[in-house]
């Protein structure tokens, strides 16, 4: 539904070729910009403030308060950094706006460059973009040729370069500290803070940074002022939030809401509702670092505040949507295997404890796990969560606390009854033939590759279940709904 959403970030995808300059500036482009330059940098920054806009890449950090920060530091050389490492499964918002609508982008880091008394600045962006890559150079380039980028903008004698740093795909690098090691040619780690980035950052000098979208908003707001952003969203979390609706939706791709927007309204009134009329159960909030709301968090509010609340976090605006069939425990271990391979492992708790985490989880859904090991899952994450270096370690486990708080009977299913509701855990399933229902065709015992399906043509045919390995294929094979799951 379209009326529910206001397009602001993505405002210009899809209205514009996002490789002709000229669509751009018949949208307003680059008059920020000319506004930003004919006027003081306190009053930038101070418009920023004021809009109340906060990171879009998961943090939340107020971004008139980072500017305002970096803009105080005093340096004969200062970055602006547009962090474009876009990591978590499902994700595609940043992309998407690189791709749709790069000047954007460019005006804004130029924007921030005069408002902080920076003069170069620079789009980390992962190597796996290309299109976006592609058009960002082109954008550039038209934009340094029409005087809107490089020495003298607009003959102000403000001088602003920007250039691409190409990242390998490494999720740690979304992490400003990391992501500035890795510009710098070393290992993408994080470090410990303070130094922030404002104080000491890239190649050691004052550095602000900010995700794609956050840096999209900024044409807008500098155009409609400050008051006109702040009154869309909730008290603490201003404008709106673009998501990437993705799983057991009808309506999957990009949406973009004001914040407050409730998990509801963006689930079955936008989204359609669940795929082939299934239940709720859960929907990921926040990528492999959020948690995993359920049917009683629906009418949530989707803002900062009301997501940390609940257990989960707004992260960079991947949502996940879980009908019955996905099993709680396998989910956990499902986003406990990205974060285990994605650390650093620069340090011990979110290198070694995740590793950990990832082997009880295991454990439970291969139905060897004890109740001792859910309180062993419990007081791990709690002491993941309190002593990890960066963000990453620090909400690794928020998928496992999430799940256990709010299905706490599926794990207990797993490890006292030995089953998996969900059927999805394989070593705690079984496949049987209904002898009523078997026509001895034969159909499952050709398909089965272990041969564990015995039986004549046009007699009843049984499964061993010592041979089973539990692949499915006689299931699927079977027309006459002879065999079951239990």
């Amino acid at each position: 539904m379209k009326s529910k959403q206001i397009k602001i970030a993505l405002r210009n995808c899809g209205h514009i070729d996002p490789e002709d300059l000229s669509d751009y500036i018949a949208r307003d482009g680059y008059k920020a910009l000319s506004t930003t330059l004919s006027g003081s940098r306190e009053t930038v920054v101070q418009t920023i403030i004021k809009s109340g806009l906060r990171g879009r890449g998961g943090g939340g950090f107020p971004t008139g308060k980072k500017w305002e920060l970096a803009a105080a530091v005093k340096g004969d050389k200062k970055y602006v950094i547009c962090n474009a490492d876009e990591g978590d499964p499902g994700a595609f918002m940043d992309r998407s706006v690189l791709e749709g609508d790069p000047h954007s982008v460019l005006e804004a880091m130029a924007v921030c460059g005069y408002a902080i008394g920076a003069d170069e600045g620079y789009i980390y962006i992962r190597a796996e973009y290309p299109l976006a890559i592609k058009r960002l150079k082109i954008a550039m380039a038209q934009a340094k040729e029409a005087g809107l980028l490089g020495q003298n903008i607009l003959g102000t004698g403000f001088n602003f370069e920007i250039g691409l740093k190409y990242g390998a795909g490494a999720f740690v690098c979304g992490e400003e500290t990391a992501l500035i090691k890795s510009m710098e040619g070393n290992r993408g780690e994080p470090i410990m803070k303070p130094p922030y980035p404002a104080q000491k950052g890239f190649m050691g000098k004052p550095t602000n940074v900010n995700n794609v979208e956050t840096f999209a908003n900024i044409p807008a707001i500098i155009n409609k002022g400050a008051d006109w952003f702040a009154s869309i969203g909730t008290e603490g979390s201003k404008g709106t939030k673009v998501f990437a609706l993705a799983g057991k939706v009808k309506n999957v791709g990009l949406v973009e809401v004001p914040m407050g927007t409730t998990l509801r309204e963006l689930i079955f009134d936008i989204g359609g509702g669940i795929v082939g009329g299934k239940k709720f159960k859960a929907a990921q909030t926040g990528g492999p670092s959020g948690g995993c709301l359920t049917e009683k968090h629906l009418d949530t509010p989707i803002d900062y505040e009301s997501l940390k609340a609940a257990g989960s976090m707004m992260g960079s605006g991947g949502l996940i949507v879980m009908d019955e069939d996905n099993c709680m425990p396998a989910v956990a271990q499902f986003y406990l295997d990205f974060t285990v391979e994605e650390s650093c492992g620069k340090c011990v708790p979110c290198r070694e404890g995740n590793k950990v985490l990832y082997q009880i989880l295991n454990k439970i859904t291969h139905g060897n796990g004890t109740l001792e090991d859910l309180k062993k899952l419990k007081d791990l994450s709690e002491i993941i969560k309190s002593t990890s270096l960066c963000g990453l370690g620090q909400t690794a486990p928020n998928p496992v606390l999430s799940t256990l708080n709010n299905f706490y009977d599926e794990y207990y299913e797993h490890v006292v009854e030995k089953k998996c509701r969900a059927k999805v855990c394989r070593a705690l399933i079984k496949y049987i033939i209904i002898p009523d229902k078997c026509v001895g065709c034969g159909a499952c015992k050709r398909a089965c590759p272990a041969e564990a399906i015995s039986g004549e043509i046009k007699q009843k045919h049984l499964i061993d279940q010592d041979k089973c390995i539990k692949c499915g294929a006689c299931y699927q094979k079977c027309k006459f709904n002879a065999i079951i799951i239990e």
